[in-house]
């Protein structure tokens, strides 16, 4: 589509900015009028999409009408598991064509990070439902768009950080709460991969099977590179936002959900690219810092050496009273002489967050993880990452959730976009 299309198509799929963000109540998102029928749902992205599919596939009540993917090759492949399955899906390139279905109630974004928050506003706009993948955004406004978009439609918006839902870190949380280990006071995030080198890519012709204009959407053209996709945009601030972004988000929607904390004051992040020379603009390694007055989080992390010797949890949560340690799916507490003091375990993956959504659907009952709540943990990327590129410590209001007079910092809030797939609330 050339620009001038992609313009008009937005321009009316989407009115002027709200001058404010409405609060929010669940009640009053209005259920589906039947639960007789069953729910029409759409993916798209067919790489993380696929772990979306197959939790649609074990739910009852739901009929996957649409399968979307840029890349013919690849939507190929997901059409023949789709199809494996018994569902009568259209497999189509362009997401909006999906979004002109009335009978359409929701879709699943599993797309590149600069894809996430103009699919959701683009869905809200027509209607939809939508369950979207982490982080949600490719910058700060993004988050903030995104939740006027659900207000401002009246749409039912999850993110998909699935801890939310795992029975087990629910537990944890209650526990938390009720002091199971004294005031709350700090929280400790690790990640580690054995990622290796990305390489030096080189400018060469588009394959036939991929519509890179599509791909890009909304951010400014760049010329196709043999290393970008579908997965090195991760650690290119272009398209992605790097490990903080990548895997960063689980553990530290965790941590600020167990302290019950929302917006930092102080943010630093020192770090770097110290493994390989090549493509990645974003660290390897390093360590983020966030402040919240009375309480703290840190996130340490190592992309391409896994720290074998350190068989730590994701989480760790220091209170006067001991510690509690988040384990994948599970949690242990310690008292503070180290002895464990309670446990638990339970599921894991992508089922039970996914049906929650479906339920929240179909009822309006709550989300557990709105995308209002979920933007906050994603907000810790964006701040961290800002923090990196500057190479300062930052301080930031949590009232006007800008920089305290900082121009440089807030001009990273936002981004430039490609004419005419600018988003809009």
């Amino acid at each position: 589509m050339h620009s001038a299309d992609r313009r008009q198509f937005l321009q009316s799929s989407a009115l002027a900015s709200a001058a404010s963000l409405a609060p929010w109540m669940f009640n009053a998102v209005s259920a589906q009028e039947s639960t007789s029928r069953d729910l029409s749902v759409g993916i798209i992205g067919t790489g993380r999409g696929m772990a979306h599919a197959a939790a649609i596939f074990n739910s009852k009540g739901v009929a996957l009408n649409y399968v979307c993917d840029v890349d013919q090759k690849r939507l190929a492949l997901a059409m023949k598991t789709v199809e494996g399955r018994g569902a009568k899906a259209q497999g189509i390139t362009d997401l909006r064509r999906m979004l002109d279905d009335p009978k359409l109630d929701a879709v699943f974004v599993a797309t590149t990070n600069h894809w996430h928050a103009p699919a959701t506003i683009l869905a809200c706009a027509a209607g939809k439902h939508v369950y979207v993948e982490k982080p949600g955004s490719h910058n700060a406004r993004e988050g903030e768009l995104m939740v006027q978009a659900a207000r401002k439609y009246n749409r039912l918006v999850q993110m998909g950080n699935q801890r939310r839902t795992w029975p087990a870190i629910r537990e944890a949380m209650g526990k938390l709460k009720e002091g199971v280990i004294g005031r709350l006071l700090f929280a400790r995030c690790w990640y580690d991969a054995d990622r290796g080198s990305i390489g030096k890519g080189k400018v060469v012709p588009v394959p036939e099977n991929l519509d890179y204009s599509m791909w890009q959407g909304p951010a400014p053209e760049r010329p196709y590179l043999d290393n970008l996709v579908h997965y090195n945009w991760h650690w290119r601030w272009h398209w992605g936002g790097g490990e903080l972004a990548n895997n960063g988000i689980h553990s530290l929607d965790v941590a600020r959900w167990g302290l019950g904390v929302e917006y930092p004051t102080e943010i630093s992040f020192l770090g770097g690219r110290y493994h390989f020379d090549d493509d990645q603009e974003t660290p390897d390694t390093g360590v983020a810092v966030f402040n919240f007055g009375d309480k703290g989080i840190s996130w340490d992390f190592s992309s391409c050496l896994p720290r074998r010797d350190e068989k730590h949890a994701t989480v760790i949560f220091y209170g006067t009273e001991g510690t509690l340690q988040i384990l994948q799916n599970g949690y242990r507490i310690l008292n503070p002489k180290g002895e464990e003091i309670g446990k638990g375990s339970g599921t894991g993956g992508e089922q039970e967050h996914i049906a929650n959504f479906l339920d929240s659907v179909r009822t309006g009952a709550p989300l557990n993880s709105e995308i209002e709540e979920g933007q906050k943990s994603t907000l810790l990327c964006h701040l961290g990452n800002i923090s990196y590129k500057l190479k300062r410590m930052l301080k930031f209001d949590p009232e006007s959730r800008r920089f305290v007079s900082d121009s440089e910092a807030d001009a990273l809030l936002s981004r430039e976009y490609r004419p005419g797939w600018e988003p809009v609330v």
